[in-house]
């Protein structure tokens, strides 16, 4: 779709959904009917997104791709630009950049086994994905969801977490809380997510591992499905801290001589594990 890689797109508001007491979904139309028919993306890309006056920021974009007139991003208030995102009502405008970056190559996970991790709002990356391997749940092996939160309340996307949970029949879903986060009608896992793997030991045949979460998580939940048998090649992440132009022009996200918003964000953990420098 990106004809001027500078020129942003107008999109309107057009539903906002409070999915914790920081983090909202919002889901955007675009203004003008020639970029909506045109615009396409992938799984694990992602777009600069703004507020007019309160600069760009980098966020996924978290909706299926099959979902054809309006895009979702999920937001948590952490600065300036996320705090005019969570200012906005239906019927407001943002600015569009994108979409950019590689995507998790779906395609070569037909006919594997699945296996999805998602922590906290590190479940937004994932929801397309998990949406596009439902929706052609034939095509794949066996397929398994774990998502953590620190608390119940942190969960996000409950209402579709909440509906993968109960269905049984079409994907296999463990829900953790951190000890401490449980309420007490919680059904789920009191525990990090490592000491789940090593309880379930998913088997690494004919297996991929999409992960996605705070950094520490990533780094213990890879490790650990090492431990368990899987290639670093078939365990995939994505990195997006630090991204701020989306081009590799500003520099702010290069790792040695890789750029994170260019040559990822998704990448396998045999590629992390040979960056130069600290990741993580």
């Amino acid at each position: 779709m990106v004809e001027n890689i500078y020129q942003p797109k107008m999109m309107r508001v057009i539903e906002v959904r409070d999915e914790t007491p920081t983090i909202k979904t919002f889901r955007l139309e675009f203004v003008d009917d020639e970029d909506r028919k045109n615009f396409t993306f992938k799984e694990g890309q992602f777009g600069e997104f703004s507020v007019p006056g309160s600069g760009e920021a980098t966020f996924c974009i978290a909706s299926p791709t099959f979902w054809r007139d309006y895009i979702e991003i999920t937001v948590k208030e952490v600065r300036r630009a996320t705090h005019a995102f969570h200012l906005l009502d239906v019927g407001d405008f943002v600015t569009f950049r994108g979409p950019y970056g590689n995507w998790f190559p779906v395609d070569d996970f037909y006919g594997k086994n699945v296996m999805v991790i998602g922590g906290g709002i590190g479940i937004a990356p994932l929801r397309g994905l998990i949406h596009r391997v439902i929706k052609e749940r034939k095509k794949f092996g066996d397929f398994c969801i774990i998502y953590a939160a620190r608390c119940v309340e942190e969960l996000v996307y409950k209402e579709e977490v909440y509906g993968w949970w109960e269905s049984d029949d079409i994907c296999n879903t463990t829900l953790c809380v951190d000890p401490g986060g449980e309420t007490p009608d919680w059904r789920g896992k009191v525990s990090f997510v490592p000491p789940v793997l090593e309880q379930m030991k998913p088997s690494p045949k004919n297996g991929v591992v999409v992960v996605c979460g705070p950094p520490i998580m990533i780094r213990l939940c890879m490790e650990k499905l090492v431990e368990l048998g899987f290639s670093p090649d078939v365990l995939y992440t994505t990195l997006e801290a630090k991204m701020k132009c989306g081009l590799g022009k500003c520099g702010r996200c290069n790792i040695g001589d890789v750029y994170i918003c260019k040559d990822g964000p998704v990448f396998t953990y045999a590629q992390i594990e040979g960056f130069p420098g600290e990741v993580w």
